[in-house]
């Protein structure tokens, strides 16, 4: 092999100066390099109110500033003109299980795999994202696909959503969040099953481990489970506050799935942040939600899938009936707990209907009585404050995130525009710009 000579090399040390030079230069350059979006109007959550005209200054992956006016641009910014648009807030869906497959239920999903369920959410992912929401709350997913599909986002390998995942739901053996549809010489459980307040406390623990940022469990039983009884309670009083006690310990916050009114009672007074679908409520649920500061994800469009096209994919017969049930008192609780002023989040359960179809029920949640800016904000701060992420995420706000979505029109006086979105960003880059 030839050697090098000496002025050969020194040629090519100061060639590989002169080449670092000029990268940190271009560096430097880059690094004052703003992007401003230009648009008709901004929704601020935190107030409620509508800003027109609005201009956003993003540097790298955070808001920098909000303008009354669009500021005189360098050279080197970027604008991106969404004139005839109103800007929100990333929206952000605290129920989803995006490695779930609406088209495949009830015996159907026994022949799925696990690498086939965890390749399924890479489309999954994208067409949320896609749908406005930059990030998501996974409340269970088998074998921690959730956390692996979670860190091919973070690490840019897939396209999708901001991802806060519960990895394993835990439940009772024989519950909701059991795999009930074997025969017993099978012996099949799911791996979340847990009986007892150690059992639970073990397995907070063992899902913290290979990489949860949040709990679930099953509180009662549940619509699309088999043998479960909607109302009926899944946990006792102990075994739910060793659990959440637990995961407040190690810094995690705790959903329980629960429709029954006993359920949502326990798992309230037992310190749980948020409830899962609450389709039965009194007054006294309703109180101890309000003094507690406890959030309800109450899931009130899917019933129409479940009850359209339910029957085609797979969903089990004794499920449609309970939905039948389920699906009209969820509504009315809806109404009454929006009247009340519980804290709300949006929760939309998509896996059991098709991913991207989110934003659909923003329409539902004004009809069943809230305004549209409460609707928005169910979706954006509030979410926000459950997970403690407010300092960074659900507002269009200097040093938070540049999560953004644009609509046409205004969607104040129109909801349904945000069931099409033509611009979304997240955390500084656009992954969808219509105009384009």
């Amino acid at each position: 092999m030839p050697l090098v000579s000496a002025f050969n090399f020194d040629n090519i040390c100061s060639r590989m100066r002169i080449w670092t030079v000029l990268a940190l230069l271009t560096l430097s350059t880059a690094s004052n390099a703003n992007l401003f979006i230009k648009a008709d109007a901004l929704i601020d959550v935190e107030s409620g109110k509508r800003i027109s005209p609005a201009f956003v200054e993003i540097e790298k992956d955070k808001v920098l500033a909000l303008h009354d006016e669009l500021p005189e641009l360098q050279d080197t910014d970027e604008l991106i003109d969404l004139s005839g648009h109103t800007l929100l807030p990333g929206f952000m869906d605290m129920h989803v299980h995006l490695t779930s497959d609406a088209k495949v239920h009830g015996y159907k999903r026994l022949n799925r795999s696990l690498p086939r369920v965890t390749l399924s959410g890479v489309e999954h992912a994208k067409a949320t994202l896609m749908a406005g929401f930059t990030t998501v709350r996974n409340v269970g997913a088998p074998g921690f696909a959730d956390v692996a599909l979670r860190d091919a986002i973070n690490d840019g390998e897939l396209v999708g959503p901001r991802m806060f995942v519960a990895g394993r739901s835990i439940g009772v053996t024989g519950g909701h969040c059991d795999n009930n549809l074997l025969p017993p010489e099978f012996e099949a459980k799911s791996d979340g099953v847990a009986d007892g307040p150690w059992a639970v406390r073990a397995k907070v623990r063992e899902n913290i481990k290979y990489g949860a940022t949040v709990i679930k469990f099953c509180a009662t039983g549940g619509v699309l489970s088999k043998g479960t009884k909607v109302g009926v309670q899944q946990y006792s009083f102990e075994e739910m506050k060793a659990l959440i006690d637990e995961a407040h310990m190690r810094g995690l916050t705790v959903a329980a799935h629960a429709h029954g009114l006993d359920g949502i009672i326990t798992a309230i007074k037992a310190g749980v942040d948020s409830v899962e679908h609450v389709s039965f409520l009194n007054d006294e649920a309703i109180k101890l939600a309000k003094q507690n500061g406890t959030y309800f994800s109450m899931d009130i469009y899917v019933t129409e899938y479940i009850l359209g096209e339910g029957e085609k994919a797979g969903i089990l017969q004794e499920s449609l009936d309970k939905e039948r049930t389920v699906g009209k008192q969820q509504r009315e609780n809806f109404r009454k707990a929006v009247a009340a002023g519980v804290n709300m989040v949006f929760g939309s359960d998509a896996g059991v209907y098709p991913h991207g179809d989110n934003p659909k029920q923003f329409s539902r949640m004004v009809e069943f009585g809230m305004s549209p800016v409460q609707a928005i904000q169910s979706a954006t701060i509030t979410p926000a404050k459950l997970l403690k992420q407010e300092s960074t995420l659900g507002s269009i706000a200097p040093n938070k995130y540049a999560d953004i979505v644009a609509v046409k029109g205004d969607p104040l006086e129109d909801i349904t525009l945000l069931e099409n979105v033509d611009f979304v960003m997240k955390a500084g880059a656009v992954y969808k710009h219509e105009n384009d």
